[in-house]
């Protein structure tokens, strides 16, 4: 009995393994995919939320994101970018449902003061810090170096100031905190496949976001590759080529 549900089991999984490599080999779909992005409210994303806070973000890569921390067991999930909070709490439900001690470390320019007043008195508020700042500020790094101080396993996101110069200098920094078999996640790489004047009151368009800061940084650093298997398995995602799977120590 037991013999037959793993051969099941091994079966579905093959099943899914194909259908990720058929949907990354065909193009046109791909390009569909784009332009149904392209079509979207530009505040698409703020529809949904996790446990009563905005996450901002499309539910796809909020999946992908559950997959990602159920794999690396993160003692420690570092996220630059805080806005309403959702995502914050949503990592800390994750690190609940590891039932581990883990951290999750939010850094923000700017925590407007309503919104640090309901992640503070939300139930999952017990597994984060807040640290407000620029994430390149040498002083907020060093408030980073001591939390991280001898966390084994480390998940960083990246999805504050979208700009090239700004994502490629976070990506300098915090890379080396990602701990072999983890990830460093860039969101908002879509920006570079957009029109050029899909963002004409930001200081980020084509040419000049996250994914250019991202293959900018990959010329230099070679403990990391970009995952395509999860763009694949997703297809509609914000960050094409911004799952980065840490490879080396």
């Amino acid at each position: 009995m037991i013999d037959d549900e793993n051969l099941q089991h091994k079966k579905f999984q093959k099943e899914v393994q194909d259908n990720i490599n058929r949907q990354g080999k065909d193009l046109i779909f791909k390009e569909r995919t784009i332009d149904w992005i392209k079509n979207l409210d530009k505040k698409y994303t703020y529809n949904f939320s996790w446990l009563g806070r905005p996450i901002i973000q499309l539910p796809q890569d909020i999946i992908a994101m559950q997959e990602l921390i159920w794999q690396v067991q993160p003692d420690l999930i570092i996220e630059t970018g805080i806005a309403h909070g959702g995502s914050l709490i949503f990592y800390s439900s994750m690190m609940e449902l590891l039932g581990k001690n883990g951290q999750v470390l939010g850094i923000d320019v700017d925590i407007r003061e309503h919104n640090r007043v309901e992640i503070e008195k939300h139930p999952m508020f017990n597994h984060i810090v807040m640290i407000e700042g620029s994430s390149t500020d040498p002083a907020v790094v060093r408030k980073v170096e001591a939390i991280a101080k001898n966390k084994k396993r480390i998940l960083v996101v990246l999805d504050s100031m979208h700009t090239h110069d700004h994502v490629l200098r976070e990506l300098e920094i915090y890379s080396r905190f990602v701990s072999k078999g983890s990830y460093l996640v860039v969101f908002d790489t879509i920006i570079e496949d957009l029109p050029d004047n899909f963002f004409p009151d930001r200081p980020w368009g084509k040419g000049n976001n996250p994914k250019t800061a991202v293959w900018e940084f990959l010329k230099k650093d070679n403990r990391f590759v970009i995952d395509k298997e999860i763009e694949n398995k997703l297809l509609i995602t914000v960050a094409p080529d911004g799952y980065l799977k840490c490879i080396s120590d």
